[in-house]
């Protein structure tokens, strides 16, 4: 069948032999003609009625997807979400410790009143009980508001609109456009996160994606960033919580930011080769169904999400006040493992606890804090709590300063996965040596932000 010259295939594909060097562009201009092609078959075809209809989801996204509003907007949106988490948190969070550590004063009067052996009750009551009161207090508040905000953000079709401005960057970086799917897939969780690179045609591709994933704070991490940064880097101050929800925004544009930078290196060492384009088709904007947001976004997600961080915190919390009660010498087990780290932590701005709680904290993020505080009260800091501003004064008595809940936020973000994410890189890439170098190259990267931070806050002198 003969071809008109004048066909938009033919004009295709002389630009595409113009651009026969640049793959990316001959696909964006064939996608491009093939949309032209449609709408103009679809004018010539179909007759609408004229009645003066607003195309408003066309409207909203000139804005939401414009080169000027676009970043400010998701920016925006961001901060308000936490900022209504952090918030609304604190009272309900404070309630929750009050109400827990009263029901440990009155476990301790049964114990004793049976007569239980001092090891029993410090390992159910000072260990198991203890780690499950700070896990729900402190996670459940924030994980409540936070989440069904978030799943209504995707109900309403907004994440395709993120995923779409941040394309350029990405392909700028050397990797793929749907990596931005990826990263906000690692919100809630990286091991989600790591499982939706499978979109990714190209393994070249795949794997940045995997490898850089875990650089977006996930549900497990932005408990204790709101904490470290309410507790510490808002305290006080007339906007505390703005500033706090500003601290975690700063975050989390620092996962980006990292996740840009590391693709950008992985692509012109490791994994070498030229970025390939996609075409992301918007969806409409929807109605969001409130009730199923919630439904969702509380049983799928908050509750998910304890109910994981409470089946790993009980025994966690069991083995760390067996590791500070346990006296070899004249110190505790994990006194002499704190220790260990000590030098290298304080280099960092952190200290041996901190590290070692991470280290213990591998199986889940959501363990951490409470394993920091277990570590501390082993080691006869402080007794019981009756509020989340006793917390600050437990890490105050310890030598914490705003830079090192700074460094504790900028390491929790950073660090080495999780151990279901390390499982998760192991079962899509069928290698040990790529979970590994996952592992490494996260951890070496906390490692070296947060001693640049400490050494120039330090030089600077804004600290001692």
């Amino acid at each position: 069948m003969a071809t008109d010259k004048n066909s938009p295939l033919e004009a295709v594909a002389g630009r595409a032999q113009e651009l026969s060097g640049q793959l990316g562009d001959v696909r964006d201009v064939v996608v491009t003609a093939i949309y032209q092609r449609a709408e103009a078959l679809s004018r010539s075809t179909v007759t609408r009625p004229q009645d003066g209809r607003i195309d408003w989801d066309r409207k909203i996204d000139d804005v939401l997807t414009s080169k000027l509003l676009g970043y400010p907007f998701m920016l925006l949106t961001l901060g308000l979400i936490l900022w209504l988490s952090i918030t609304g948190a604190n009272y309900p969070s404070g309630l929750l410790a009050t109400m827990f550590f009263s029901l440990e004063t009155q476990l301790t009067s049964l114990f004793g009143t049976l007569g239980a052996a001092n090891w029993l009750h410090g390992l159910v009551v000072l260990g198991v009980f203890r780690s499950l009161g700070w896990v729900i207090s402190v996670m459940l508040p924030p994980m409540a508001i936070f989440f069904p905000l978030f799943t209504l953000l995707e109900d309403l079709g907004y994440l395709p609109r993120v995923a779409f401005n941040l394309d350029g960057l990405f392909r700028r970086a050397g990797a793929h456009g749907k990596q931005a799917l990826t990263m906000a897939m690692g919100f809630g969780c990286n091991a989600a996160g790591v499982m939706a690179a499978r979109i990714i045609d190209s393994p070249r591709e795949r794997m940045i994606a995997i490898l850089t994933n875990n650089f977006m704070p996930c549900n497990g991490r932005f408990p204790l960033l709101i904490a470290m940064s309410s507790l510490f880097l808002g305290a006080g101050l007339a906007k505390g919580n703005l500033v706090a929800s500003l601290a975690v925004v700063g975050m989390t544009l620092l996962g980006v930011g990292t996740t840009l930078v590391v693709s950008y290196l992985l692509s012109h060492t490791l994994l070498k080769g030229v970025p390939t384009s996609f075409t992301l088709e918007l969806p409409p904007y929807r109605k969001p169904q409130i009730l199923q947001v919630l439904v969702r976004s509380v049983f799928d997600r908050t509750l998910l999400v304890l109910w994981r961080a409470v089946k790993v915190a009980a025994p966690a919390g069991a083995m760390v006040w067996v590791l500070a009660n346990v006296q070899v010498g004249d110190l505790s087990i994990i006194g002499h493992a704190a220790g260990f780290l000590d030098p290298l932590a304080r280099f960092m701005g952190l200290d041996g606890f901190i590290l070692l709680a991470f280290i213990l904290g591998l199986p889940a993020n959501e363990i951490v804090l409470p394993i920091l505080l277990m570590s501390y009260l082993g080691a006869g800091a402080l007794l019981e709590f009756d509020s989340l501003s006793t917390m600050k004064m437990l890490l105050v008595s310890r030598g914490w300063t705003w830079l090192t809940a700074l460094n504790v936020m900028v390491f929790s973000l950073l660090h080495f996965p999780c151990g279901t994410t390390l499982l998760t890189i192991h079962s899509e890439t069928r290698s040990w040596k790529w979970t590994a170098i996952a592992g490494l190259l996260t951890t070496g990267i906390a490692v070296i932000v947060c001693i640049l931070i400490a050494q120039g806050v330090r030089f600077a002198g804004l600290v001692s």
